[in-house]
């Protein structure tokens, strides 16, 4: 079964998207959509994509997609989502979902409810580290796990930090959480694959470090992020820094049996080395252990460099064709849409608990 696709929002990371489509047996880009018509035009011409549109009722009409990407800001994600959904498309989000954990309920319900499917851009979680991780909690590796830490930091100073700084009305501006909600995703969706509890306790400690701007709306953006979640029977901690360096983006899982770290930005996952010998050479063992295992990992990522499978969006292009199999055999969805609400339920008490005035907050709610 071949699949029509379209991609609705032509900013960067719609190259990413078009990219990983065009390595998919079986799927191409048949259109894209801007409200910016000459973004569209630039999109289509850099890949060769026949059809461009401003108008994404016009582009439904016209194209027929079977799939519709939608990589636009998330204000709009649930009413063009229904209109795709409404001309027979099946969705692949871009995250965040929705500004708030109802409206990804409605899109999700409504999804269902016409018997399409939907699928959100977690793509991390399908890495190599990514899968690595899964398999190790799948098969008990770690036994139970009690506690996971999920770090992020965000460049304030990049291409992207930079322009939502000097733009007051950027549309990151807009959402609930501002700046956290436009990349909390990818912290919360590595805790959604350890902390399984619907009903946590959250405590949130949201600041600002960044000096006094004098503009209200700048100054009212947050740069400093901390949650403590705690489950029935797991916690977790979540970092989110524009201050740290190097940037990083990481996952620690202490589980009964083996604690495990994931480093997504190196690709690199270890256990951590126990002490089992005595006294001092106990001591002298665990780190050449660990060297050995940072090797390991590093002649892995050659050997996939060396075949054409390091890339940037591996984990992207694992998602897509799993989301496009499940499609095309009616299987289960990569992600499932528990994991998506749970991670969006989170989200909501955050953004209760932090200010929006860009003074600082520690607060805990039961939720």
């Amino acid at each position: 079964m071949s699949l029509k696709v379209a991609v609705v929002g032509c900013g960067k990371i719609a190259d990413g998207h078009v990219e990983e489509i065009g390595k998919i047996e079986g799927a191409r880009v048949v259109a894209v959509c801007d409200l910016e018509p000459i973004m569209a035009e630039q999109l289509a011409v850099r890949y060769g994509i026949p059809a461009y549109y401003s108008d994404l009722a016009r582009l439904l009409e016209r194209e027929k997609p079977d799939v519709v990407h939608i990589t636009t800001p998330p204000q709009s994600h649930v009413r063009l989502g229904m209109l795709a959904v409404d001309a027979g498309c099946h969705l692949y989000m871009e995250k965040p979902l929705a500004p708030t954990a109802a409206d990804a309920r409605n899109l999700i319900d409504y999804v269902q409810s016409h018997g399409r499917k939907m699928t959100i851009n977690y793509w991390v979680n399908f890495d190599p580290v990514g899968l690595a991780l899964s398999k190790l909690l799948k098969e008990g590796v770690l036994g139970e796990p009690v506690h996971v830490e999920s770090a992020l930091g965000y460049n304030l100073s990049g291409a992207f930090g930079d322009a939502l700084l000097r733009d007051v009305k950027h549309w990151v501006h807009g959402l609930p959480g501002k700046l956290f909600q436009n990349v909390l995703d990818h912290i919360l969706n590595k805790v959604a694959l350890v902390l399984p509890d619907e009903t946590t306790k959250t405590m949130v400690a949201g600041y600002r470090l960044r000096p006094d701007s004098n503009i209200a709306a700048r100054d009212s953006l947050l740069d400093e992020l901390r949650v403590l979640m705690q489950g029935e029977r797991v916690s977790a901690y979540c970092t989110l820094s524009s201050h740290t360096r190097p940037v990083t983006h990481s996952l620690r899982v202490y589980g009964t049996l083996n604690t495990v770290h994931v480093d997504y930005n190196h690709r690199t996952i270890q256990m951590e080395a126990a002490q089992d010998l005595p006294s001092a050479i106990g001591r002298l063992v665990p780190p050449f252990q660990q060297g050995w295992r940072l090797l390991r990992n590093g002649r892995r990522n050659v050997g996939q460099f060396l075949h054409n499978e390091y890339h940037y969006f591996a984990g992207m292009n694992t998602l897509i064709t799993s989301f496009y199999r499940s499609i095309r055999e009616d299987a289960p969805l990569p992600i499932p849409y528990a994991d998506i609400l749970r991670v969006s339920g989170w989200m909501d008490e955050i953004f209760r608990q932090i200010p929006q005035s860009g003074d600082s907050v520690l607060s805990g709610r039961a939720q």
